[in-house]
């Protein structure tokens, strides 16, 4: 490990690069400390205690912890988050954005401008919605806001939506200068910041209000250990689908007539599934803020209270929107009709398959197998954080679904949960596996293509090879 961080140091560019990338994670926590105008950071900070149970609790670690205290980067990266799948969505239904995807790079780069407008649309709406909603909140009788009206949301929309730009701005910039997975390194930031906050949660839990025993907080370690075993197990695997090459004299050389395969990952789209989900989970929070004491306040509560996080809806709509974007991700990501034809050219074929359509079908086909089991794998995780924290409420659902048997007949801890810290569930320790592999293979790259052995001394991360066929 020593001999490779010399040689990370003895490359300039590589060197550069992690730098850049550093000191731009480091300007994103210091703005993660700056407070919106016109705020009451410790009263504030104190009206979300009260109320970060659930989805909010989620968003603020996505943010790092700067919805917590609402400071300018509150917002986090999930508007471009939002933004990047509405344009994802509207590419399969409308023929221009269509045609731009298939323009090649001139028609990424017009997406990409496309997606920063809608960005900076999104964040001003949801920052109109929170600036509306906390001038009206007291904790203990005191305002959350110092000077309310409309010169504060003026202040508020316009700080929140430059500092949501101005994260998209910051991982844009990581991704093209830096190591690359510029969003997704500062998701991975955000999350592990808080995790000294939850390490000395737990310590007060289990050596000052003995909440917890000592073995409890043992079980909690074997049981984290034990997900991010499974977490590895699952990033790593893959489904090697085999591929012969005919053989072909070149002059006097006999070349080809060898054997290989073609890597297909379980979970092709790492975290984004989940993240999506998210994201789009928060539009029904974000429009209750305006119409909480409006005429259809009555009908608009009582559908937030079925989406509430944690309710049985609420936890079925998100398994169904992870399921599906692990497919709709895959089908952005991965053309089996391109991989099938890269192959034909290249003079192999599968063992029993013809090349060409018959190749790209069964491609197809296999990628959809094993999507349903990274989907179902994305599920698992994401629900451990609510089984944790508040349980899964099957007693909730009316008689008629069963929720007096479930009542009666599940664990206590199962139906209300444990009240862990989000920190410990499954979403976050996701993240943090599956960006912090992906940013080892991202280095070992370029250690690999200047010529300079790699973290691993096998090779590359298993599992992980670019198909050799692409």
């Amino acid at each position: 490990m020593m001999e490779s961080l010399k040689s990370i140091t003895e490359i300039p560019d590589l060197r550069k690069r992690i730098l850049f990338t550093l000191a731009l994670l480091a300007v994103y926590r210091i703005g993660a400390f700056i407070p919106t105008p016109g705020i009451n950071t410790k009263v504030f900070e104190q009206f979300f205690s009260q109320n970060a149970g659930g989805l909010f609790g989620l968003l603020s670690m996505f943010s790092g912890g700067s919805l917590r205290r609402l400071t300018v980067f509150a917002l986090g990266i999930m508007p471009y988050i939002t933004a990047s799948i509405i344009l994802q969505l509207l590419t399969v239904v409308s023929p221009h954005l269509e045609k731009l995807q298939k323009e090649g790079e001139l028609g990424r780069r017009k997406i990409t401008e496309y997606t920063r407008w809608l960005t900076v649309g999104l964040s001003a709406f949801q920052a109109f919605g929170i600036a509306v909603a906390i001038q009206r909140q007291t904790t203990l009788g005191v305002a959350l806001v110092s000077s309310p009206g409309p010169s504060f949301i003026f202040t508020t929309v316009l700080t929140l939506t430059t500092g949501s730009v101005f994260i998209m701005w910051l991982g844009e910039q990581i991704t093209a200068r830096g190591i690359g997975n510029g969003m997704s390194l500062l998701i991975f930031a955000g999350i592990v910041v808080g995790l000294p906050r939850a390490v000395g949660d737990l310590y007060t839990k289990v050596f000052e209000t003995r909440v917890w025993s000592l073995p409890v907080l043992l079980l909690l370690l074997v049981f984290m250990l034990a997900i991010v075993a499974f977490i590895v197990l699952v990033e790593r695997g893959e489904r090697r689908v085999p591929i012969q090459y005919a053989k072909r004299i070149v002059g006097r050389r006999v070349m080809g007539g060898v054997s290989t395969h073609l890597p297909l990952k379980v979970n092709s789209g790492g975290v984004m599934p989940i993240i999506f989900a998210v994201s789009l989970l928060t539009f029904p929070q974000t429009i209750g803020l305006f119409v909480r004491s409006g005429l259809f306040s009555r009908f608009v509560n009582r559908f937030l209270a079925l989406f509430a996080w944690g309710e049985p809806l609420y936890t079925l709509t998100y398994v169904l929107l992870i399921l599906f974007f692990a497919h709709f991700y895959l089908s952005i990501i991965y053309n089996p009709d391109e991989v099938a034809d890269n192959i034909r050219k290249q003079g192999g074929f599968i063992p029993g398959i013809r090349p060409g359509k018959r190749t790209a079908d069964y491609l197809d086909d296999v990628l959809t197998k094993i999507t349903w089991v990274g989907g179902v794998y994305l599920a698992i995780v994401a629900l451990i954080p609510e089984i944790m924290l508040a349980g899964l409420r099957l007693n909730h659902l009316p008689v008629w679904l069963g929720g007096a048997w479930f009542d009666t007949h599940l664990p206590t801890w199962l139906l209300h949960g444990l009240n862990v810290n989000f920190y410990f569930g499954g979403t976050s320790l996701l993240i943090v596996v599956g960006v912090a592999m992906d940013t080892v293979q991202q280095v070992e790259a370029q250690l690999i293509m200047r010529h300079y052995e790699g973290f691993l001394k096998k090779g590359r991360v298993r599992g992980r090879r670019s198909p050799v066929a692409t």
